[in-house]
This record gives structure tokens, sequence and C-alpha cells, in this order.
């Protein structure tokens, strides 16, 4: 988490967040944990539940607790039981709720929305909320925590409310509430959505997805791709990565694509373009799909299940982080008659038994470490925002996309961390340690030009020259380097 730890380095002296109280409604795994000891390190108090009732590990829920951070989360919640460690989560005591939230799917802020809601029409008419009035069963949860809570305080989340400071929200579940919320007027503090930042979109989808497709591939079924033909559905921003990697890796790459515009973009990208769904390609080793269910491009993938050759590999681009979530929801007839094993969370085989074939299911389970990390730390700059300008009126009450300048300071903090920024040898070192020191800021540099360079001295053909690199600001004896590689002292 580079970006995370640049931050610590940056503003940890300073303390910005002294005196705040932030409210986390997040997956608890490693990953966000470093998230959580950032604001902490910062200076925050920080109350953290889950923002799925799923995606807790209790290992590091545990190790999270003992470290001071009040934590309300552990695997397999039932709903009741997620809606109730929001509800601990908010409250802070008599003194009001949190200054700051960071949400994942924005339950947190729609809790303190209904609350406020409910805390007004009790006000004015005495009327609990009542759980039989909507079909949702969360809600339903929701309105009878409310019901309970207005007979003890029936002001609590208009003190909640009016010491809030602001949201910051990652998923586009997140966003459509708090746009929702923004539509209707009940939205009543500002907040900052870090899910459409350009630049952790184009890294997802240049670094993590293609990543996540090859990783999983080869770790289930330690398939080969090169030599294979694959079929790619759909050709938008993160279909075309993945397109792009499974061609990098050998494969020979069809993109099954509806849309005229995004079929032009695939076939002048240098992909042979199928786009006749009707036509399944029967002989493909490997199919990609955004979801099942998930639009009119996966025609080609659902409607011909039982057509595949043995050994299909189908990659569900649609990360899975709940165990119990079905993917085939609304598909289940393609797979009528086949025999069903889950491998692992990731793995599943199905097995035709009129022809003995078989189909594996692969899911995208997460992406690497450099993801979260770009999330979380937009998730630091946005609240810091938020919190550093409080009471100056600034923002209103409405939706912020995270600003441009936001995200050049994001990718500053991983830039300084991913970079070798020193180039200098320190001053009180003897002579084979400085040349040993810039072989090996050269190599890092100059990669596959530092091992020519090597090359030649080995062999001879520049011994006795001496080389000026003027990038690396050195002077390199090569005699000196020679003698250093046959295992002489200088």
């Amino acid at each position: 988490m580079p970006g995370l730890m640049a931050c610590r380095a940056k503003f940890g002296h300073i303390q910005p967040f002294k005196g705040a109280r932030i409210t986390i409604s997040l997956h608890i795994v490693t990953q966000t944990a470093v998230f959580v000891e950032t604001l902490t390190a910062l200076g925050a108090e920080v109350r953290w539940c889950s923002g799925k009732s799923f995606s807790t590990d209790d290992h590091v829920a545990a190790a999270i607790a003992r470290d001071s951070v009040s934590v309300f989360a552990w695997k397999g919640e039932t709903l009741e039981e997620y809606w109730w460690c929001i509800e601990r989560a908010l409250d802070w005591g008599p003194g009001g709720g949190p200054d700051l939230i960071v949400d994942d799917g924005a339950d947190a802020t729609l809790f303190i929305v209904e609350g406020f809601k409910a805390e007004e029409i009790y006000a004015k008419t005495r009327q609990l909320p009542d759980p039989s009035s909507t079909d949702d069963a969360e809600l339903q949860i929701v309105f009878s925590m409310l019901s309970d809570g207005l007979k003890t305080d029936p002001t609590r989340y208009h003190k909640i409310k009016d010491r809030l400071v602001g949201v910051s929200v990652k998923t586009t579940t997140g966003d459509d509430r708090l746009n929702q919320m923004q539509a209707n007027g009940t939205l009543f503090f500002p907040a900052i959505s870090v899910n459409q930042s350009v630049t952790k979109s184009k890294f997802i989808n240049l670094l993590g997805r293609p990543y996540a497709l090859l990783e999983v591939i080869m770790k289930a079924t330690n398939t080969m791709i090169s030599g294979k033909r694959a079929v790619v559905c759909g050709y938008d921003d993160a279909s075309e990565e993945y397109a792009i990697a499974l061609k990098q890796a050998g494969a020979n790459v069809v993109v099954s694509e509806l849309d005229p515009n995004h079929a032009t973009q695939a076939l002048l990208g240098g992909f042979e373009v199928n786009n006749t769904p009707e036509d399944a390609d029967s002989e493909a080793d490997i199919y990609v799909t955004p979801g099942f269910n998930n639009g009119n491009n996966n025609s080609v993938v659902v409607n011909h299940i039982k057509k595949m050759k043995n050994n299909t590999i189908i990659y569900n681009m649609d990360p899975i982080l709940d165990p119990n979530r079905n993917i085939y929801a609304g598909v289940e007839q393609c797979f009528c008659g086949m025999k069903r094993t889950i491998i692992n969370l990731e793995t599943d085989k199905w097995v035709n038994p009129e022809t003995n074939s078989s189909i594996i299911v692969l899911s995208n389970t997460g992406y690497p470490d450099l993801m979260p990390s770009w999330s979380c730390t937009s998730h630091v700059v946005a609240v810091l925002e938020l919190w550093s300008k409080r009471g100056a009126g600034e923002h209103e009450n409405k939706v912020y996309d995270l600003p441009n300048l936001l995200e050049r300071k994001v990718s500053a903090f991983h830039l300084a961390r991913l970079l070798d920024a020193s180039m200098e040898p320190t001053n009180n070192v003897c002579a084979e340690a400085k040349i040993g020191d810039d072989i090996k800021r050269i190599l890092k540099r100059m990669g596959v030009k530092a091992c020519w360079l090597f090359g030649m001295c080995a062999m001879g053909f520049m011994k006795g020259a001496t080389l000026k690199m003027s990038f690396a600001k050195v002077s390199i004896d090569l005699p000196a380097i020679w003698g250093l590689l046959k295992g002489e002292r200088c």
C-alpha cells in the first residue's frame, strides 16, 4: 500500500485529523486495515464496521480491535447483525456522532438520513417508522431499529447530522444512493466520490483486471494461455484490457461485440470481431464475460453452454466477495441437467452427463494491493479535503467527484514510493561500496541496457575504458568494475 505509506510520511508529524471522529463502513481485510491504521496515525479516532455482512476477515478485525480502534464486525453476520454493527459504529456517545464517514455502499449514510427523516416525522405526528411499509428487507430492519431508538433518544440523528462534516464513498452503489439523496433534497452534508476517479479507473482497467484474469486462469487450471482461442464479450474500457492481456499472453482473441462503435474499435485494434451472437465459437478455449446475466454481448456464452468443448474456461469479470451469492441467477436454465462441483470460492466445475464434457467457471476474487492502495489513498485525501475546509463554506450539500488536484496528489504519493528517488551515493563510504551502489542503481534504471553493458565488461571489450553517465550523475571506472566482477578488492 505505497500511497498510504506516503501519506503517513507526509502528514504524520502534522496530525491533520487530530480531534476528528471517523466512522468507517468498509470491507475488513488486510489492505483496509492499513488504511485504518493510517487514519489513526494521522490523529483520527475511528469506529469501524464492515461494508458487507460477508466481507470481514476475523483475524484482521481482532488485530485492529486490539490496537485501540473500535470494530463492530465478524464474518457471516446476519442482516440484522450487519445493521446493528452499523448503528454501533455511528454511536459516539451523547456528544453526537462522527465528524466524517468513509462509506462503501453508503449504508452508514443511509442509516443517518433515514434516522433524521424518522425523527422529523415523529416530532410532528408521534408516528414511528413502520417496517411493513416497505418490501425491502434491509429497510425493514432499519425502520425497526429506528423505531426502538426513537423511544429512548428522539433527537439522536439530528445531533449526528449537525456534527457531520462530510462523507467519502467508493462504489457505484454508493454513488447512486447519494445522487438519489441529492435529487430528493435529503443529502444533508457534502460527499466526495472516489469511485469516479479517472486515474483509479484507468489503473484498475490497465493493471488490476488483466492481472486478476491471468492469475486466476493459471492458478486454478495450470493452463498455458499461449495458443488458446479466447472470446472476450464486449469491448468497453474493461473488456478491452482483457482482450489485450490475452493477446499479449499468446492467445488468439475474438471479440464478441454488438455495438458498432466498440466493434470498430476492436477491429482496428487488431482483433477478430464477432457481432452475431447467434454464431457460437465452439472451438474457443476461454470465454471472458462481465457476468452471465449482464448485457447482450454475453448471449454468445449463456446460450451455448452445452455446445462448448471439454474443459472450456469461462471467466466472470465481476468481482465475487460473497460466497453465498448466486452468480448464475437468471441463467440457471443454461446449466440445466449439468452437475456442479464447487472447487473453491473462485472455481466451479460443471459436467454435462450426456457428453461427459466439463466447463470450468472462474471468478474474479480481487485485485493486487496497488489497486486498493489507490482507492484508500483517495479516501484519505478526500476526507482530509472535507475536514481541512470544514466551516469555510466551500462545499455544498451535494456529491462531488474527486477533484483533479486531489487525483494528482494521490498519483504523486504513489509515484514517490514506487520510484527510487535517490541516485546519489552517501559520502562516507569506501570506493568499492560506491561502485557497488552505482551498479545497482544503474541496473534499476537501465534494465536490459545495463545487462548489455556488464556483458560487454565481462567479455573484456571495454576493459580499460571509463564511462560517464550524466543521467545518473556518476562516473564509473570500468576496470574497477571488472575487478569487482572477478572477485578482486579495490
